[in-house]
């Protein structure tokens, strides 16, 4: 059974820095490639970062661009999402989404991944 599960949401301030992980199990998760995506009430759910399997090539939304960081840990089967100068524009759920890395057409589309988790709510206050 696939599972995702993220962690390390909470309530900030504008300015502030946060950190995100999720921990993938039930896949052989080299061969996956992870995403975070958003969705903030009454929004569609938008991508935010992806990381290929090996953890070589990373992309981002224009919004975060320079602020978040993507990473993984293939030994512990995580990724995390460091996010920095966050803003009160960054408030969302926040979900990590795998899939298998030659399955998927593109980084950038929510309706690629196959696996996702429960989400995890970051609030960012003025």
């Amino acid at each position: 059974q696939v599972q995702l599960v993220e962690s390390g949401g909470g309530l900030v301030q504008a300015g502030d820095s946060l950190t995100l992980s999720c921990a993938v199990s039930g896949v052989s998760f080299t061969y996956y490639a992870m995403g975070w995506f958003r969705q903030a009430p009454g929004n569609e759910r938008e991508f935010v970062a992806a990381i290929s399997w090996s953890g070589a090539n990373t992309y981002y939304a224009d919004s975060v661009k320079g602020r978040f960081t993507i990473s993984r840990d293939n030994a512990k089967n995580t990724v995390a999402l460091r996010m920095s100068t966050l803003q009160p524009e960054d408030t969302a759920v926040y979900y990590c989404a795998a899939n298998e890395e030659y399955q998927l057409r593109s980084y950038y589309d929510p309706s690629d991944y196959d696996y996702w988790g429960q989400g995890t709510q970051v609030t960012v206050s003025p």
